[in-house]
């Protein structure tokens, strides 16, 4: 990938630095799982729209974003299912009385009314941290409901992946800049090495979408084309 997504947003200064740095990459292990990071229909809607067209009933929308992304990850997932690695889900914990990050920190500062009370309004809440149809997960896939950012905090994440040996975390999802960040910074943080999908995670907004991405690269992952995630699975399965 001699363009990559960030190359129009770093300035001359940036590129100077960078011609000057060894690129150092983390590479794969031997022992790979893939992490699905909130692919939950609150960030899909119930169909593809522009973003400002979806958030009207789906505030959480990614828009188009989440649609052009989600054909990658299910070549990714269909990869990792015939290699028969670990396939880890992560969505919300909703519905349990416990507020998430987002919604404590607003209603600590008196925002965020309270929710919908028309039945449709209501319906669209309730279905909001279901895991998309399209990428559902099978019998013996693991599901994990997080209340906070990353995928580790406060689940049984970490010793899920120590019993199968992990050492390599494939990571597709949203939102680049939030929940797949945090999830990435924790994954390196516990030595994993990790693989982000550029094309199989998507953010609202694209700058900050490809500014993270140059981030995660650059500290914390490989950012990597879904070919090369796919290629990999793919030699795995023979």
């Amino acid at each position: 990938m001699s363009v990559r997504i960030w190359d129009p947003y770093l300035t001359q200064s940036d590129k100077d630095h960078l011609a000057r740095t060894p690129d150092k990459r983390v590479g794969f292990g031997s022992k790979p799982a893939l992490l699905l990071v909130d692919l939950y229909r609150a960030v899909f809607g119930d169909k593809p729209e522009p973003l400002l067209e979806a958030i009207k009933t789906w505030p959480s929308s990614c828009g188009m974003a989440g649609w052009t992304a989600l054909p990658h990850i299910q070549r990714v997932l269909e990869s990792a299912r015939k290699a028969g690695i670990p396939v880890v889900h992560i969505t919300l914990l909703s519905e349990s009385g416990m507020l998430g990050w987002f919604d404590a920190a607003h209603r600590a500062s008196g925002g965020r009314g309270p929710g919908p009370s028309d039945e449709a309004g209501l319906d669209r809440k309730r279905r909001s941290a279901d895991i998309i149809d399209e990428v559902k997960p099978l019998p013996g896939e693991i599901v994990l409901k997080k209340a906070a950012p990353s995928a580790f905090w406060g689940t049984p994440l970490a010793g899920h992946l120590t019993f199968h040996g992990i050492d390599t975390l494939i990571v597709c999802g949203e939102a680049t800049s939030g929940c797949v960040r945090a999830s990435v910074v924790d994954a390196a943080s516990h030595r994993y090495r990790v693989q982000v999908v550029e094309e199989g995670v998507f953010d609202r907004h694209e700058a900050t979408h490809a500014l993270n991405l140059f981030d995660l690269h650059q500290k914390y992952a490989d950012v990597i084309p879904a070919d090369a995630a796919i290629d990999y699975l793919s030699r795995m399965a023979k």
